[in-house]
């Protein structure tokens, strides 16, 4: 099959698309799925966006309109003034309600998985100690919305970290969200083990950004080093861990990672296709997980590279679009 496009309505030439009215769409049979890795704008130091105002248009982080190639890790994909407006976005613009985070709101999001049969998108909050309540934003939203689901998110550093776990799952929170490149702390580090404890303890399943991507700056970069993230899997077996992006540009530590301990999930956001037809072929069946990073990536990207890596194989499709997350994160169909 094709896997380079002229723009992302090119995926439409694949059996699993077609165009209506002018958006990609799931072709008839196809799903349902859970998107495992979404996100809202998020704010920090009052820069809230509207998250339930509608958009004619969303501004993905990669416009729809760039050439499209389903091999490579993700970002790669993207134009030098595509990161500039990207980093210009993620950073002056989330203080403000403007920009194109704007646009990165429920019901944009929700018509997105409508064209695409993605019955369930998890939204993952990242915040800081102080200047930011995207956790409390996030449940708030899904809470008000059917087919979204949201993580929580407590910094390791930030105070009574139990009681704001216990507040969030009272909320609704499925899980936790932990970026150590946003949120500056090592995935390592003692305040980072008391919280996989705590999440252990409640139930809560931690979801990572793990792995570098190339386009965060230094000590991002070195924060989401796979090597940081052994000790916390190892040492905190009643705790369920998720590596988001699957390492990111590191994908076989984490890989080797996830055979070596059952409390690890892989997530596929992305990773290039011969990344995921790999992950697919040898991680555990039943902890791997589909995901999107929307809103830097239209979700019909990352559901291409799931559907063409399974031709021909239903059951591992159903476990990494559905049933895996929904055992995961108490998903109902």
């Amino acid at each position: 099959m094709r896997t380079r496009f002229d723009d992302h309505r090119g995926l439409a030439d694949l059996p699993y698309f077609e165009l209506r009215d002018g958006r990609l769409a799931i072709a008839a049979g196809i799903g349902p799925a859970i998107d495992v890795h979404t996100h809202l704008a998020l704010a920090y130091a009052g820069g809230r966006v509207d998250l339930d105002a509608a958009h004619e248009r969303t501004e993905h982080y990669l416009p729809v309109d760039r050439p499209l190639d389903l091999d490579v890790y993700m970002n790669r994909n993207f134009t030098a003034e595509d990161l500039r407006r990207l980093r210009r976005d993620l950073t002056l613009m989330s203080v403000t309600g403007r920009g194109m985070r704007r646009t990165h709101t429920a019901p944009n999001l929700l018509r997105e998985m409508a064209d695409l049969g993605i019955r369930t998108s998890v939204l993952l909050p990242i915040d800081f100690p102080v200047l930011s309540r995207n956790a409390e934003a996030f449940l708030d939203v899904a809470g008000r919305h059917p087919g979204l689901v949201s993580l929580g998110s407590v910094h390791p550093f930030a105070r009574n970290p139990g009681e704001r776990l216990e507040a969030q799952k009272r909320a609704g929170a499925r899980g936790i969200k932990v970026h150590p490149a946003v949120q500056l702390v090592s995935p390592d580090c003692r305040r980072a083990h008391e919280l996989y404890d705590l999440c252990g303890a409640l139930g809560l399943p931690v979801l990572f950004h793990c792995g570098p991507v190339d386009i965060e700056p230094r000590l991002g970069r070195w924060l989401s080093q796979v090597k940081h993230y052994w000790r916390a899997v190892a040492d905190h077996p009643g705790t369920t861990f998720v590596l988001g992006h699957s390492g990111a540009l590191q994908m076989e530590r984490a890989l080797e990672l996830c055979q070596r301990y059952p409390n690890v999930y892989l997530e596929t956001s992305s990773q290039g296709l011969p990344n995921v037809r790999r992950i697919l072929a040898e991680a555990p069946a039943d902890r791997i997980l589909f995901g999107s990073d929307w809103p830097f990536y239209h979700q019909a990207t990352a559901l291409a590279k799931v559907l063409i890596a399974t031709e021909g194989d239903d059951a591992a499709r159903r476990r990494a679009l559905w049933a895996n997350a929904a055992r995961l994160f108490g998903i109902e169909r």
